[in-house]
């Protein structure tokens, strides 16, 4: 049994507790919020038995083992180092950090401390993605990789109004490239490694984030093309293109149909079963991980979060994205 504290009391925060409870070894025991009312709203809801609004006294408390951090991506960083100091394991929601500098102090944090830092991606530890990875061969010399993940923020509805939530604040280390882009980034790093050039454009908002953008990863002898929004939608499925076939991703970001589609015509469906809640695959993979003695994940490694968060980070350069946090 793994006891869990969780930063952060929102939607985000909500669904992780709602996968997590389906693995037998997740148990939370505590919650910290800036707020006493929220804290002790949040506990009572969950059965949380300990609540903190002093995040020293929270990351000093015996009475829990790892934490699941979901506050803004700018306290990422300080957050999760403070935890591990204390001997926490930490499975911090994407993005990992602010820029690539952040990235890399967590993860010598963590290794220093030996503890398991774990970047919350779901989509590469889902059973869907797994499949892809192991029927990748089949496709043959793989040429392009193509994934789109528009989604319309409504958030987007109240910046309109005047309104600048935290989705759309720059202050927060915010926008689509942060929260929608890196559904994109993430995978083509574990797939593919790292790239050999990043080119980016996007459009940018008044409050200083990006609404929509376009990236096009090259490698030696493929490309990835990228595009994601949080102003608009897409009904848009990904694809990877071997010269053999294509792999057809109903949703990049929580695969749930895949099939492929051979140059001879035939189409062989790989999809597998996979459970509704798909944080839960983040939460067990986390688990096993800290129940095994491995400090980080094959597929969710401290090397494809790096490489994703200095892909990320080159592409906010060309678009001109800077964070309070790069300023540090």
């Amino acid at each position: 049994m793994v006891r869990f504290g969780v930063i952060g009391t929102n939607w985000i925060t909500e669904r992780f507790i709602e996968a997590a409870k389906i693995d037998g070894d997740f148990s939370l025991t505590a919650v910290y919020s800036r707020t006493e009312e929220k804290a002790k709203e949040f506990a009572e809801k969950y059965e949380i038995r300990h609540t903190y609004t002093d995040l020293t006294a929270f990351v000093s408390s015996r009475e829990f083992d790892a934490v699941y951090i979901a506050s803004p991506n700018s306290f990422h960083a300080s957050q999760a180092i403070m935890c591990m100091e204390h001997g926490k394991h930490v499975l911090c929601e994407k993005p990992m950090a602010s820029n690539a500098k952040e990235v890399s102090e967590m993860i010598q944090v963590a290794e220093k401390q030996s503890v398991v830092l774990m970047e919350a991606m779901k989509t590469t530890v889902l059973p869907n993605f797994l499949s892809i990875q192991k029927h990748l061969n089949k496709i043959g010399k793989i040429r392009r990789y193509v994934a789109s993940y528009c989604q319309y923020s409504s958030r987007y509805d109240k910046y309109k109004e005047g309104i600048i939530l935290n989705a759309f604040n720059p202050k927060f280390s915010n926008g689509s490239l942060m929260d929608i882009g890196i559904y994109c980034v993430y995978p083509a790093v574990t797939l593919f490694g790292k790239p050999k050039q990043v080119q980016a454009t996007s459009y940018m908002l008044e409050s200083g984030v990006d609404g929509e953008g376009s990236m096009l990863l090259t490698y030696d002898d493929m490309d990835a093309v990228i595009t994601y929004s949080k102003i608009t939608d897409s009904a848009l499925p990904s694809e990877i293109q071997g010269e053999e076939g294509t792999i057809i991703i109903d949703k990049i970001h929580t695969p749930e149909n895949v099939t492929i589609h051979y140059r001879d015509g035939s189409v062989e469906n790989i999809t597998v079963e996979q459970n509704a809640h798909s944080m839960y695959y983040e939460v067990k993979e986390f688990i096993e991980l800290i129940n095994s003695n491995k400090l980080q994940s094959i597929q969710n490694s401290h090397e494809n979060s790096l490489q994703t968060a200095k892909i990320i980070e080159e592409a906010r350069r060309q678009i001109g994205l800077i964070y309070p946090a790069d300023k540090d």
